[in-house]
């Protein structure tokens, strides 16, 4: 289920959060991320670890690094990449949206996680099984790998043009009864939906899958989005994963 932190203003799934994984996606609160000391300022006002911060330069690829830590900086941008899995524990992975789907992943037994970033494009390649697949390569068990999808924008909201809707339906076209609909003449495509159908498609079950209820151009409340909110006034929202030693503790998500 996924649930709202009420002090840290950020949701996550419970079924990730716990003594030994920490996950959120954040919210309008924690102001635009594109500013890094928005990220820095969420987790020194809450008084969280913030041993190895790892920041995507995002590209709309389905480019994956499988992060391990190298120096000890604070701070480490991955260049041109989208998907990061590590197993390295006090790393915060991090992606951006604001409209496109954050996606995190956690296989607990093996202690591997993953942060991913997923437009149209990266849907449109599969991006979410990639990832599965990756994690697997550094010792993940597929059966036990959970994900959660978070927060993008909803099929009431995504018009998308015919000739993006043709590319869908070639790909796609065993599920074009469940992530299209049509209206006012205009076609609109359910992201969250197709990358659950994906996940499924991969080998994971429903329980194994969290995803979030809200679209992030209908609430303006609580999310920033780059189709509502034009070029000139969008911000975005950050999400983030860590595993955390054993001998720490959380405080606020226990």
């Amino acid at each position: 289920m996924i649930n709202f932190d009420q002090q840290l203003k950020i949701f996550y799934s419970d079924k990730i959060n716990d003594g030994g994984y920490f996950s959120g996606f954040g919210t309008k609160f924690q102001q635009d991320a594109r500013k890094i000391e928005n990220i820095i300022n969420f987790f020194t006002l809450n008084k969280l670890p913030l041993k190895k911060l790892v920041i995507l330069n995002q590209i709309h690829s389905i480019n994956i690094c499988c992060y391990q830590k190298t120096n000890e900086q604070k701070i480490e941008r991955i260049e041109d990449t989208d998907g990061i899995i590590t197993t390295e524990s006090n790393t915060i992975l991090t992606v951006r949206t604001a409209d496109c789907l954050p996606l995190i992943f956690v296989e607990k037994e093996s202690g591997v996680i993953g942060i991913a970033h997923l437009g149209w494009r990266g849907s449109l390649k599969r991006f979410a099984q990639k990832m599965i697949v990756e994690m697997e390569k550094i010792g993940a068990v597929k059966k036990k790998i959970i994900v959660a999808i978070g927060p993008g924008i909803g099929s009431c909201c995504y018009h998308i043009p015919e000739d993006r809707y043709y590319q869908f339906l070639e790909v796609f076209d065993g599920y074009s009864q469940k992530i299209f609909r049509f209206f006012g003449g205009k076609r609109y495509v359910d992201l969250t939906r197709l990358n659950y159908l994906l996940l499924r498609e991969a080998g994971l079950k429903k329980e194994q899958i969290d995803f979030f209820p809200f679209c992030t151009f209908c609430d303006k409340n609580r999310f920033f989005s780059f189709r509502r909110d034009k070029k000139e006034e969008f911000g975005e929202m950050f999400h983030f994963i860590l595993k955390k030693e054993e001998q720490e503790l959380f405080n606020s998500l226990s």
